[in-house]
């Protein structure tokens, strides 16, 4: 009998212990979830961020083309002939 109970106390230490550590590892995962969802958002941002940057760098290259800086002078032409193209397209599309 004795045996028995001991058998019973050692399977509810065991218990214990078991629902502790599920605790202990549910309340981890909670905070991982969140610092997971912290850092997506974070992500989006930068990535936000760096669209912008590049598009605040392609126009100080047309900007400094217009300048007279024959560095970025080729990059420039191609981008206003591509607008131009588009603006036909538009033009064409509004007349049909």
């Amino acid at each position: 009998m004795s045996d028995t109970l001991e058998a019973i106390h050692l399977l509810e230490l065991k218990l214990k212990d078991i629902l502790n550590k599920y605790e202990f590892l549910r309340k981890e995962n909670e905070i991982l979830l969140q610092q997971n969802s912290d850092l997506q958002v974070l992500l989006n941002e930068k990535e936000q961020d760096l669209v912008h940057q590049s598009k605040r760098f392609d126009i100080l290259k047309v900007a400094k083309t217009i300048e007279g800086s024959n560095e970025y002078s080729r990059n420039t032409k191609l981008k206003i002939n591509a607008l131009i193209r588009e603006i036909d397209k538009c033009i064409t599309l509004l007349n049909a």
